[in-house]
């Protein structure tokens, strides 16, 4: 087996989920600022019920012909240009929903949590929300402040960053069951990524 044919660019941390069990052949997923599809060939492949959407018309045409090529009963009209702030799906839909490099887009805390509260209200009682985004666990001393919780970090990126109690505040708010503890990595301290992993109940 070629792995990345297998797999393509598959996050990780997304992987780690797969790998638990907790993500099966039966769900329906959303990739939530999908980008050009990094993390659906598998589900693709193995025939979930893949939805997605990005601002990006250029990534979300990616996506379909990704899709056409590796699932080609799935529709077309899964694939959505929209943004994540407004989700284009009827609430209680999805088993998984993916987050991917999105969140840390946010323009303030406020559009940040617009963003997820749209996430949180398509995904289904007892489904996962899968989110890996920037944070500033661990290198809160190489951050440049630009504003409301948005930081310009040693790698020269502009980003808005979390923190531990944020994502503990926002999980208790949304009364999300943790699935994992967060797990941070730290690239050499010029950037954070943080996993967030959440059940909700």
């Amino acid at each position: 087996m070629n792995i990345r044919e297998e797999f393509g660019d598959l996050d990780i941390y997304l992987f780690d989920q797969l790998l638990k069990g907790r993500i099966q052949p039966a769900m329906k997923i959303l990739d939530a600022g999908c980008g050009k599809g990094r993390n659906l060939i598998y589900f693709l492949r193995h025939g979930y019920q893949v939805f997605a959407v990005d601002a990006d018309a250029n990534a979300v045409d990616a996506v379909r012909k990704l899709a056409a090529q590796l699932a080609p009963t799935l529709a077309q009209e899964n694939f959505h240009v929209a943004a994540v702030s407004a989700l284009p799906f009827a609430s209680e839909q999805f088993d998984l929903v993916i987050s991917s490099a999105v969140l840390h887009f946010a323009t303030d805390e406020a559009h940040f949590h617009h963003m997820l509260d749209e996430m949180w209200r398509v995904l289904k009682p007892g489904g996962i929300f899968f989110a890996r985004l920037a944070s500033s666990i661990g290198i809160e001393a190489h951050l440049q402040t630009l504003g409301e919780r948005r930081y310009r970090l040693p790698d020269g990126s502009a980003r808005f960053l979390v923190d531990a109690a944020l994502l503990h505040q926002t999980s208790a708010r949304l009364q999300g069951r943790w699935l994992d503890p967060l797990k941070t990595t730290n690239v050499e301290n010029l950037r954070c990524m943080t996993t967030w992993v959440l059940e909700k109940c």
